[in-house]
């Protein structure tokens, strides 16, 4: 027992095996989201297709699954971790945003778009970006996603499943369960992602009266965001 303490001490909770939830892509059995839900109510980080990538999601307010989460990556606080939203209602609590931002994230969303904004108090400091205090938002069309975020009933924060020395998502479930069903509670496998990654988006500079900041092309298209 002790020694099953220190190392969830050093690594974070340690998963025996992955569970595997096999979804229908249009019709998702709510049966199973509720189990994989009922995981990141637990703490637990699942793999999750999106409409861009597979990616690891987590719960927001859980610091031992954040710090888990950056662990898988290989990546420090300076690296923007995302947070999934269901829809731009829940944007508000946790970005600040004014009119003319707002018409444009309208225009995109839900889409493979990331949107960088100022962080409100709402968002835990251990992830928004620690020198600029932003935070990035999006609002994923998949239609298992779009389930699974209703049934939290709040975002979750994300991270796209690139393995440590990749430079690609992955992209099979599969393949993300053997690799990774030591250091997750769960996949949610929906079929094959887009393996292009989002459109990344500055929004903050619209608060002073200039215009967004295309960071990265991506998979969403620049027409609706008039770059």
């Amino acid at each position: 027992m002790r020694l099953l303490q220190q190392a969830q001490a050093a690594f974070g909770t340690i998963s025996l095996m992955a569970q595997f939830f096999e979804v229908h892509p249009d019709n998702p059995q709510p049966r199973l989201l509720k189990q994989a839900a009922a995981l990141l109510a637990k703490g637990e980080i699942l793999a999750v297709p999106t409409d861009s990538s597979y990616a690891l999601v987590c719960h927001l307010d859980d610091k031992d699954a954040v710090d888990q989460l950056r662990r898988i990556r290989q990546v420090d606080d300076k690296h923007h971790l995302t947070l999934l939203c269901r829809d731009l209602s829940e944007l508000a609590n946790y970005a600040r945003v004014d009119n003319r931002q707002y018409r444009l994230l309208k225009a995109a969303t839900p889409g493979p778009y990331t949107f960088l904004l100022e962080a409100t108090k709402e968002v835990p400091r251990r992830v928004s970006h620690p020198q600029r205090k932003t935070i990035g938002l999006r609002v994923p069309e998949h239609k298992a996603l779009g389930e699974l975020l209703m049934l939290h009933g709040e975002p979750l924060l994300a991270t796209t499943l690139i393995p440590p020395g990749d430079t690609e998502p992955l992209n099979d479930a599969a393949e993300i369960r053997e690799r990774f069903e030591k250091q997750i509670g769960g996949v949610v496998d929906a079929g094959a992602c887009a393996s292009e990654p989002t459109t990344v988006v500055d929004l903050t500079p619209m608060g002073s009266g200039d215009d967004p900041v295309l960071v990265r092309k991506g998979r969403g298209p620049l027409a609706p965001l008039g770059l």
